[in-house]
C-alpha cells in the first residue's frame, strides 16, 4: 500500500539510552568490528545498518526503537567508525557488500540471535535489502529509509548531473578540486585522488566529496550540513569507502540485482520511508522498489529530504518500528 504520512501528531524519538553491552568482534581477516546492544535483552532483535557506505553508528540511532520492546544491535561496518583498521589508510580490497553481509551473519551468531529485523537508510537500505535477499530466513522485517538501489542512473544523478541543478552552489564546491579536463567522469577523478599517494590531496578531496553529501541531505540545504561531513578524520574513511563501492557498482553481479531478486523477500513484511524531496536518493528508487514489492508499505513524507533527522522521517521510522514490534 502506498500512502502519504500525515503532517500532524508526528512521533518523536524515544528517550536517550545507553548500551547494556558493547565490544569488538574479530572477523578472522584482520578486521575488528565495533558493536553495541541497547534496550531490552529479551526484546525483539533488530540490527541497525548505517549509511554511507563508510558512515558510522551514533547515539541517535538507538532512539528509533521502544527500549522496552526491542533488543537493538548497532555496529560500525568494517573500515569506519570505531571498527579497525580505519579505511583512511588501509587497503579496501576486503571491504565489499558480501563481506559486510558475512559480518552481519557473524554478529548475529555472536549475539545468539536466530532472526532479526533489519533497519537501514540510504546505503543502509541497500545493505538491508542485500542481506535480506541473501538470508531471508534470518530476516523478520526490513525497515527502510531513503531507498538506494546502487544503479548507474542513481550514481550519475548525484555525482555527475542532476542534483547539481538543484544545488549549484554546493556543486561548485564539489567539483572545485577536480581539473576541468577530468570533470566528465567525476567519480573516476575522485577515486584516483582518494586512493592516490598524495595524503594532503586525499584529505582535501575527501572533505569536498563528503561535504557535497552533507550539504544536500536536508531540504534546508547547505546551511544544515552536519559538522562531521567537513571533519577530515571522518571524511577520509567515508569518501574512500563510498567511492570504492560506487566505482565498483556495489559489487553486485548485475546492475539491477536487488529488484531482480526481490521475489525472495516478498513474503516478509516491510516498511519503506521516503522523503518526497530526497535529492541524495531520489524517490524513483523507492517507487521502483514498491512496484516490485507491493506487499511492503510505502510511506511518502511530503516535506522531507534524505536526512534521518527530519521530523517527517523520524515520525515514519518510529511508526515503522512500533508496527514491526506488533507483527
Amino acid at each position: 500500500m502506498a500512502f502519504t504520512a500525515p503532517e500532524t501528531a508526528r512521533r518523536d524519538l524515544y528517550p536517550e539510552i545507553e548500551p547494556f553491552a558493547f565490544g569488538w568482534m574479530e572477523t578472522g581477516d584482520g578486521n575488528r568490528i565495533y558493536y553495541e546492544e541497547c534496550g531490552n535483552p529479551q526484546g525483539l532483535p533488530v540490527v541497525v545498518l548505517h549509511g554511507g557506505p563508510g558512515g558510522a553508528v551514533n547515539p541517535g540511532m538507538r532512539r528509533y526503537f521502544d527500549p522496552a520492546k526491542y533488543r537493538v544491535v548497532l555496529f560500525d561496518q568494517r573500515g569506519c567508525g570505531q571498527s579497525t583498521p580505519n579505511a583512511a589508510q588501509t587497503d579496501l580490497s576486503d571491504n565489499t557488500t558480501w563481506t559486510l553481509i558475512e559480518d552481519i551473519e557473524r554478529l548475529r551468531e555472536r549475539c545468539g540471535i536466530d532472526k532479526w529485523a533489519v533497519f537501514g537508510g540510504s546505503w543502509g537500505s541497500t545493505l538491508s535489502l542485500a542481506y535480506a535477499i541473501t538470508h531471508p530466513e534470518r530476516c523478520t522485517a526490513p525497515l527502510l529509509r531513503g531507498i538506494f538501489l546502487l544503479r548507474k542512473p542513481e550514481l550519475r544523478w548525484f555525482y555527475q548531473e542532476g542534483a547539481s541543478m538543484l544545488y549549484p552552489d554546493a556543486w561548485e564546491r564539489f567539483v572545485e578540486p577536480i581539473p576541468e579536463a577530468e570533470r566528465g567522469d567525476l567519480m573516476a577523478a575522485y577515486y584516483k585522488r582518494l586512493t592516490g599517494p598524495d595524503l594532503e590531496e586525499r584529505r582535501r578531496c575527501a572533505v569536498a566529496w563528503s561535504s557535497w553529501e552533507g550539504e544536500t541531505v536536508s531540504v534546508e540545504g547547505p546551511g544544515a550540513r552536519p559538522d562531521k561531513f567537513a571533519d577530515p578524520d571522518f571524511a577520509v574513511a567515508f569518501a574512500r569507502i563510498e567511492c570504492w563501492y560506487f566505482v565498483n557498482g556495489g559489487f553486485f553481479p548485475e546492475e539491477n540485482w536487488i529488484l531482480n531478486n526481490i521475489r525472495r523477500i516478498r513474503h516478509i513484511p516491510g516498511w519503506i520511508a521516503q522523503g518526497r524531496f530526497d535529492v541524495v536518493t531520489p524517490m524513483t528508487s523507492a517507487w521502483d522498489l514498491h512496484r516490485a514489492w507491493p506487499e511492503a508499505r510505502l510511506d511518502v513524507i511530503p516535506d522531507a529530504g534524505h536526512a534521518s533527522s527530519e521530523p517527517g522521517i523520524i515520525d515514519s521510522l518510529v511508526r515503522a518500528t512500533d508496527w514491526a514490534a506488533s507483527l
